[in-house]
């Protein structure tokens, strides 16, 4: 049965060095149709993966599976600029999702702004809207986490999560991973324990983005403008929420995430040293 666990591992094997589906199924103890059936789902599903057939058509056909490249992707020189912008930034100030959501067609997307003091008082119906919407990866640029803790009437931003992850959604997470933060940290995975699956994964990274990437298909980017004290400037802070519905946006997004996250430290790593600090 392909699970998220079963993902994770296939994912991992493969990041090492490119392997062969017989590689790939005496490493899963299964047979060959059922390990091709499994990368297929992740090809695509996730793009995390892609394969190549050397020899196609002859008895010595040999079918490879490489990492996904996603050194090459950008589509064109705009998507090449913010690349280098998101991956260099680590404050969300240095950074504008405006600069993205003006390149995104306007049947694809839609941009709303509240003026309020604090985001729990915003429309939250808006996100868990969008949240309902992801059937397989839920994908999350955050600062510490604090959408967690977000609720409203009815409306628990957690339990929506919660809920994902019962239907089988898997999903990651690049965020601070920290002193200030680690109790953040610590309830997302709770879940993970709670739910008997090994479903969320939270690796530590400084980053600009506040933003969640859905089933890479929608994209949903928070910016927040500080309110400066200055005549004629805003009273309260300013939250502008862009919400995009384009693929390739999207898995250009994803590729930039996976690009940070492959290389960013686990945050059970974090807790562990930090924890030590308090001993």
């Amino acid at each position: 049965m392909l699970n998220n666990e079963t993902i994770k591992k296939i994912e991992n094997f493969v990041y090492e060095k490119p392997r062969s589906i017989q590689e790939i199924a005496q490493y899963l103890k299964k047979n060959w149709r059922t390990a091709d059936r499994y990368l297929k789902y992740i090809e695509e599903n996730f793009g995390t993966i892609s394969t190549r057939t050397f020899r196609e058509g002859t008895r010595g056909a040999l079918k490879v599976v490489f990492w996904a490249s996603i050194e090459n992707r950008s589509s064109n020189i705009f998507q090449e600029y913010l690349e280098k912008q998101i991956l260099t930034a680590r404050r969300k100030e240095e950074f504008s999702a405006f600069d993205l959501f003006q390149h995104v067609a306007d049947k694809n997307k839609t941009a709303r702004m509240e003026e309020q003091s604090i985001e729990e008082i915003t429309n939250l119906e808006d996100l868990v809207n969008i949240l309902r919407q992801t059937k397989k990866e839920l994908i999350s640029f955050s600062g510490n986490l604090s959408y967690l803790n977000l609720k409203k009437g009815k409306i628990n931003i957690f339990n929506e999560i919660e809920e994902l992850i019962k239907k089988g959604v898997r999903m990651k997470v690049l965020c601070c991973v920290d002193i200030v933060g680690q109790d953040n940290i610590k309830k997302l995975l709770s879940l993970n324990h709670k739910l008997g699956k090994n479903a969320i994964e939270i690796r530590h990274h400084e980053h600009p983005l506040r933003a969640f990437v859905i089933d890479k298909k929608i994209i949903r980017i928070k910016e927040i403008k500080e309110p400066t004290g200055r005549i004629k400037e805003l009273d309260k802070k300013l939250f502008i929420f862009y919400t995009m519905k384009d693929k390739n946006w999207a898995e250009w997004l994803c590729n930039i995430f996976n690009k940070i996250f492959n290389n960013s430290i686990g945050a059970e790593k974090r807790l562990e040293e930090i924890n030590k600090i308090f001993k």
